[in-house]
């Protein structure tokens, strides 16, 4: 979380603190990442994500900096954090830090991380295609669409949304809001942009034009994954207020307000340490979990009457995030696509 890795153009000073030490060798030397590593988590305090970038080096001397005539292969399958090295690595004119000279390396990614924007040129595996996602579908059927986050989370609400595209369907009937995230580390502000992005959100309702909205609220994924306990709960209570605000608007408007995520984080802030510390006393001691949990995630229906027409699909054996797409199909008034997950809902 603090060199290199980018994404949606959030912090570019990230992909410059990992230019300087991939390319110009600049950066605190250790023989070894071992050395590296125990001594960022001795000095520092922290938990490894949030480690700094390091050079390994010999006789003062940086060992392995990409220079000119090497391959460079990033292998990361998904786009959103790769996108903008693979830049730095490809684009001549890049203007966004100052990279010095350009190495002249071939540059591979594992796949291609944006189609729209052939990024990279170079690739190791075609990547899936997607198509006929729920957004291209209600574009082609004339659905006015409207999506916002904050940056953090914005092209999971569009890029990743629309199946790994940058651009929208249809100009007309698509309309997008960002908002600016904060370059701070997310358990300082825990609250992150909620009440920005639900302001945009609110006016967007009010204005009547939009038949389907989607949001993403970052702050459960991202302040879980810093580990901070107290942090989470704030995120949580910030979260809370706003969908306060959001689903009596929600109702106002005669809609239905759908509340779900794609996994969990800040349900399960603890784990047991197994391994570092069973050799003290023969029993698991309590860390800071930051990865994602594997948790059920509930999907909450808020409506101001029960649904008309439909009710809950009885025999469905496994229901799961992608059968939301006929779900918000059908209460759009739609029939979805034969090869959508089937629906959640049903005719009475």
């Amino acid at each position: 979380m603090n060199i290199t890795m980018d994404r949606y153009e959030a912090d570019w000073s990230m992909v410059d603190r990992g230019w300087k030490i991939h390319v110009l060798g600049e950066g605190r030397q250790f023989p070894s990442a071992r050395d590296a590593i125990q001594a960022f988590r001795s000095e520092a305090k922290v938990i490894d994500q949030d480690l700094p970038g390091f050079v390994i080096a010999r006789d003062g001397a940086p060992v392995g900096r990409i220079v000119d005539g090497d391959a460079v292969v990033f292998f990361n399958f998904r786009g959103d954090r790769a996108i903008e090295i693979s830049r730095a690595f490809t684009e001549p004119n890049l203007a966004k830090f100052a990279r010095g000279p350009l190495p002249k390396v071939t540059y591979a990614g594992m796949m291609r991380y944006d189609g729209d924007l052939g990024i990279p040129a170079r690739f190791l595996v075609e990547p899936p295609t997607i198509d006929r996602t729920l957004g291209e579908y209600l574009a082609g059927s004339g659905v006015t669409q409207f999506a916002i986050s904050e940056t953090q989370k914005y092209g999971h609400v569009t890029y990743f949304w629309n199946g790994n595209r940058s651009g929208k369907f249809s100009e007309t009937l698509e309309t997008y809001q960002e908002i600016p995230s904060d370059v701070v580390p997310f358990e300082q502000r825990p609250w992150m942009k909620s009440a920005e992005i639900t302001d945009g959100l609110l006016a967007a309702i009010r204005t009547g034009a939009h038949s389907f909205l989607r949001v993403n609220y970052p702050n459960g994924d991202m302040v879980g994954h810093t580990g901070v306990f107290e942090a989470a709960v704030v995120a949580m209570q910030a979260l809370d207020l706003q969908l306060g605000r959001l689903i009596p608007a929600i109702l106002a408007a005669g809609g239905v307000a759908i509340v779900t995520a794609d996994h969990g984080n800040a349900d399960e802030m603890y784990e047991l340490d197994k391994k570092g510390h069973v050799k003290r006393d023969g029993v698991g001691h309590p860390k800071a979990k930051t990865s994602h949990t594997l948790n059920p995630v509930p999907a909450i229906f808020v409506s101001a009457d029960p649904f008309p027409g439909w009710k809950l699909h009885s025999d469905l054996e496994k229901p799961g995030l992608a059968n939301l797409a006929s779900t918000i199909a059908n209460l759009l008034g739609y029939e979805a696509p034969e090869d959508y997950e089937p629906s959640l809902i049903e005719p009475t």
